[in-house]
């Protein structure tokens, strides 16, 4: 898709409304060496289900201190 500007923010929130609809997390691709000290689930370089969290953050940084923040669940 390339830089896609102003748009950019709104195919994050797709992205993020997609896994919730399917039940996946998806994976944070090139992961191959994690901090050991970190102790965080990086869904590294695999999508995994979600098992419980129906609930997503998607963050948007836009030029000149433009930034949003959309918090999405999936109704029950």
């Amino acid at each position: 898709m390339g830089h896609t500007l102003g748009a950019s923010g709104v195919f994050g929130l797709i992205s993020a409304l997609l896994s919730l609809n399917k039940g996946i997390a998806i994976p944070t691709i090139n992961l191959d060496d994690p901090d050991p000290k970190c102790d965080l689930n990086y869904v590294a370089n695999k999508a995994q289900p979600l098992s419980r969290n129906r609930t997503a953050i998607v963050n948007a940084f836009g030029f000149g201190g433009t930034n949003c923040t959309a918090v999405i669940s999936k109704a029950q």
